[in-house]
């Protein structure tokens, strides 16, 4: 991967044509929304084309104020709404890595949805200090058994000659001083079969 990987792109990201995640990855790149950094470190230069979706523009509702009939509170209801579809769309993006996780700052649901979201990121953020910590456990107690091993080795095969040593000698055979685990194991094999 190049130094200059980022595609900076305005986001909504599902505003486009194209799986822009799925270009990213064949592009080795990684995406960062536009709109939300005036940063342009590490740009890649040589990114994909992507088209803009054609939406239909929405049908607009017109109410004529009249007897019992309040427009501003409906037009401030709609504004409410599409605040808390913005915030959701933006935790939606932070969700698939898209961009930061970030406060909402405004809209019931935006805000429960961020609690759940960054409760989750903390969890993950928990689970993986604790494989990281079982982890180095792990390395240092396979060192320690290694280690262990090496050291107990010796002593194992010590205490065999020493076994096979007597063994010979209460049966009067002569072996060599110097005489290897292997030898002394088949003399007294030799000296049981007779």
């Amino acid at each position: 991967m190049s130094n200059k990987n980022i595609w900076y792109l305005p986001g909504p990201f599902h505003q486009y044509q194209e799986d822009v995640k799925a270009l990213a990855k064949e592009n080795d790149l990684r995406i960062v929304d536009a709109n939300a950094t005036d940063s342009r470190d590490n740009e890649a230069y040589d990114v994909p084309e992507v088209t803009v979706r054609q939406v239909d523009s929405a049908p607009m509702l017109l109410i004529a104020e009249g007897a019992g009939f309040d427009g501003t509170a409906l037009q401030e209801l709609i504004d409410k709404l599409n605040a808390e579809r913005d915030g959701i769309v933006l935790l939606i993006d932070a969700a698939e890595g898209l961009t930061v996780l970030e406060h909402p700052g405004a809209g019931e649901l935006p805000i429960r949805l961020f609690g759940a979201l960054k409760s989750i990121h903390e969890g993950f953020e928990a689970l993986t200090g604790e494989r990281d910590n079982l982890a180095g456990e792990v390395g240092s107690l396979r060192a320690e058994v290694e280690r262990l091993k090496a050291v107990a080795e010796p002593v194992d095969n010590a205490e065999k000659i020493a076994s096979l040593k007597a063994q010979l000698d209460a049966a009067n055979v002569p072996y060599r001083a110097n005489a290897s685990v292997e030898s002394l194991e088949k003399a007294v094999a030799d000296l049981q079969q007779a």
